[in-house]
C-alpha cells in the first residue's frame, strides 16, 4: 500500500512532489503519458512561481533553461502599443523574475530533482473508490491502494468525477494556437512579453532561449475560418506576426479550445485532495494555470510543516487558497471576453490606454504575493 500517491506528472503534481520530497514523506507518483518527453509549449513562470523554485533550490536552474522577462505590453494589430506594465519593482521586491521556458523543460527539472525512479509511467487511471483506504485501478490492468491521494489530473480530472462529483467545464467560444518557432526577434522584444488585440483575435508572444519564441493565437470560434494557412485567420496583423506564424512547423503547433472549470463547492473528501486545474482550472489570460498550481503545493507544505493530520491540512487549504483562485479564474475568464471583443474595439483600446499602469501593477502584486 502507498502512504500518498499523487496521480498526474504535470507541472502541479510535480512541484507537489517536490514540496513532499523536502517535507521527507514517502510519495508515488503516477502519469498517463508513457514518458516525459519534449512535447507541449511555452509557459510563463510568473514571480509567484519562481519564489515557490527559489526556496525549492531550482530557480538559478530553471532560470538557465528559460528566459528573465521584465515587462508585459498590450498592442494593437499592428504593434501600436496601448499598454505596457513593468515588472522591475516586483523582481526587486520579491527577489525572483518572470521566466519564459519551454513546459517540457522545466518538468524535467522537476522530475531530475525528484527522481525519476519515484514517477510510473503509462499509468492512466481508469477507476477511484473509497474502502477503507482508495482503491485505484489503472488503464494498464495495475490495481494499487493508497492511504492518502492526491489528484493533480486537471481538468477532465476523473478523481474529481469518481470521488466528488462535481465539475462544470465552461466553453469561451474561443480556440487558441500554441507554437514554438525558431525566429529572429527584434532585440526591443527581448525581455518583454507582448499581446496584441484585434477583433475578436489576439497574438502574444515572448522569447525564450536561443532564436526559439513561443506564441498563441486566440479566435472567436464564430470567426474561425479552415484556411490553408493558420496565419490567413490574421489578416491585418502586423506582417511579423503572419511571418511568425508561417515560421513554425506544423508538428510545434497545438490547438485547443479555452475552457475553465467553474467553482467547485468542495476540492477534498476524506483523505484525498485536488490540487491545480482539477480544482480550480483557469483560463490563461493572467498566466496563472500552472502558477496557481505550484502555489497550491507550495500551501500544501507549509501547512504540513505544522500537523500530520491531512484532513485538517485539506480543510485549511481549501480556505487558504479559495478566495485567490477563485478572483484569478473570474479576472481571467473577464480579460478574455473583453480582449476579444469584435466591435467598439478603438473604445476597447481607449479603455485600456486609460488605465494607469500603477492599476496593473497592483493588480500583479495581489497575483504573485504569496499567502503563506
Amino acid at each position: 500500500m502507498n502512504p500518498i500517491s499523487i496521480i498526474g506528472a504535470g507541472i502541479g503534481g510535480l512541484t507537489l512532489a517536490n514540496i513532499l520530497k523536502k517535507q521527507n514523506l514517502d510519495f508515488t507518483l503516477y502519469e498517463s503519458a508513457p514518458e516525459i518527453k519534449p512535447v507541449g509549449s511555452g509557459i510563463m513562470m510568473a514571480i509567484n512561481a519562481m519564489q515557490i523554485f527559489d526556496k525549492l533550490g531550482l530557480k538559478e536552474k530553471i532560470e538557465e533553461a528559460g528566459h528573465k522577462i521584465h515587462s508585459v505590453s498590450v498592442t494593437d494589430r499592428h504593434l501600436k502599443n496601448i499598454s505596457t506594465t513593468h515588472v522591475l519593482a516586483l523582481e526587486k521586491k520579491y527577489n525572483s523574475c518572470n521566466v519564459a521556458i519551454h513546459r517540457a523543460d522545466l518538468q524535467r527539472i522537476l522530475a531530475e530533482n525528484i527522481g525519476f525512479e519515484k514517477i510510473n509511467l503509462q499509468y492512466a487511471l481508469k477507476e477511484i473508490r473509497k474502502e477503507e483506504n482508495y482503491r485505484l485501478r489503472f488503464e494498464n490492468g495495475s490495481e494499487i491502494e493508497s492511504r492518502i491521494v492526491f489528484g493533480a489530473d486537471g481538468i477532465h480530472s476523473k478523481i474529481r468525477a469518481h470521488i466528488l462529483q462535481t465539475g462544470k467545464i465552461r466553453d469561451t467560444g474561443q480556440i487558441c494556437w500554441r507554437g514554438l518557432a525558431e525566429f529572429d526577434l527584434p532585440e526591443q522584444y527581448s525581455r518583454e512579453a507582448v499581446e496584441i488585440w484585434g477583433k475578436g483575435k489576439r497574438f502574444g508572444f515572448v522569447k525564450m532561449t536561443g532564436k526559439k519564441i513561443y506564441w498563441y493565437a486566440v479566435i472567436n470560434q464564430g470567426l474561425h475560418k479552415r484556411y490553408q494557412s493558420i496565419a490567413e485567420n490574421f489578416h491585418g496583423f502586423h506582417p511579423m506576426i503572419i511571418d511568425m506564424i508561417n515560421a513554425t512547423l506544423p508538428e510545434n503547433i497545438i490547438l485547443n479550445a479555452l475552457t475553465d472549470l467553474a467553482p467547485i463547492p468542495e476540492w477534498y473528501a476524506d483523505n484525498l485532495c485536488l490540487i491545480g486545474d482539477a480544482a480550480h482550472a483557469t483560463t490563461p489570460n493572467l498566466g496563472q494555470g500552472a502558477c496557481q498550481s505550484i502555489e497550491d503545493a507550495y500551501v500544501m507544505g507549509k501547512l504540513l510543516e505544522r500537523t500530520d493530520d491531512f484532513n485538517y491540512i485539506f480543510k485549511e487549504f481549501q480556505k487558504i487558497r479559495r478566495k485567490k483562485v477563485d478572483y484569478i479564474v473570474d479576472t481571467s475568464w473577464k480579460i478574455g471576453q473583453f480582449s476579444q471583443w469584435e466591435r467598439a474595439t478603438a473604445l476597447r483600446n481607449f479603455l485600456m490606454r486609460m488605465v494607469p499602469e500603477r492599476f496593473n501593477r497592483k493588480l500583479a502584486e495581489r497575483i504573485v504575493e504569496l499567502e503563506m
